[in-house]
């Protein structure tokens, strides 16, 4: 694996409040169900493609994060039609949905997802594109293919992060994935997700960091009380606007300001490994 894959310091130890509220097991149980039922749904239906209309589409998606506890508020413009880059910051598996409901779109996704249980099959038969992140010498031919989709009118619809993030800290846009918008001259949709609790504090429940897997961050979610999922639809960054790639990732950047995520030991008698992370957010 290349060491200059994008990371971030984010874990579930240090990063996800364990005071949150939680439901019940059974009511998280019977979420955790209503997940699975709609999900294998969409696996038997995906052989139909572009054939189910884009709002069925973005109804069942919203269907997904509601049938685990989520309440979902999407805010701004309808998404443009024809070819276009959609961007979002990455903190959870459910962002993967909550972007599709906004444009049903061909998700770019690293290789690793192809085998989750259930998603795995389901990005696929979804059209999804798949990424070998430590094969850097295979990027110029993704980014050739995914601009040759935007060019013949699809929505691709990425995480320029390359990694996800708890929801108080954020990283950089990596600038790869905008050069295929700047080739195939197609605009760009930047979406900014963010998650609440009912009373409105940031909420690190639905984050899928570190060494999580899915399985133990599906449990949280859908145990977590009172979560809603903000989905801000930000203004299109239309074709030729910027004409390089770190200026156009750099205008797709999430509009709020992330604090800090640092790694701290106040001793100096801690092992790296027992090091606590903590990124605050700014509002």
């Amino acid at each position: 694996m290349s060491g200059r894959l994008p990371g971030a310091p984010c874990t579930p130890r240090t990063c996800v409040d364990p005071t949150a509220p939680m439901a019940a097991v059974p009511r998280a149980v019977l979420r955790l169900m209503a997940v699975a039922v709609l999900v294998l749904g969409g696996i038997a239906l995906s052989p139909l493609g572009g054939r189910i209309p884009a709002g069925w589409v973005g109804r069942w998606c919203r269907a997904i994060a509601r049938a685990a506890g989520v309440r979902v508020r999407i805010s701004g413009t309808a998404a443009p039609t024809g070819g276009l880059l959609l961007v979002a910051n990455h903190i959870s598996w459910l962002d993967v949905p909550l972007l599709a409901a906004v444009r049903p779109a061909r998700m770019l996704a690293k290789s690793e997802v192809r085998r989750w249980p259930l998603a795995g099959p389901l990005a696929a038969r979804g059209g999804a594109l798949f990424i070998e992140r430590d094969r850097l010498r295979a990027l110029p031919g993704t980014v050739a293919h995914l601009a040759e989709t935007l060019r013949a009118g699809a929505a691709v619809a990425a995480f320029p992060e390359g990694s996800t993030w708890c929801g108080r800290g954020r990283g950089r846009f990596h600038r790869a994935v905008f050069q295929a918008a700047l080739d195939a001259d197609v605009p760009v949709q930047p979406v900014t997700i963010r998650y609440r609790r009912a009373g409105g504090a940031i909420s690190t429940a639905p984050a899928f960091v570190g060494e999580d897997t899915l399985a133990a961050s599906l449990w949280r979610v859908v145990r977590a009380r009172g979560l809603v999922a903000e989905v801000a639809v930000r203004p299109v960054i239309a074709p030729g606007s910027h004409h390089d790639r770190r200026a156009l990732a750099g205008a797709a950047e999430p509009a709020w300001a992330a604090g800090p995520c640092r790694t701290y030991d106040a001793s100096g008698a801690v092992p790296p490994q027992m090091r606590r992370t903590v990124c605050s957010e700014r509002a």
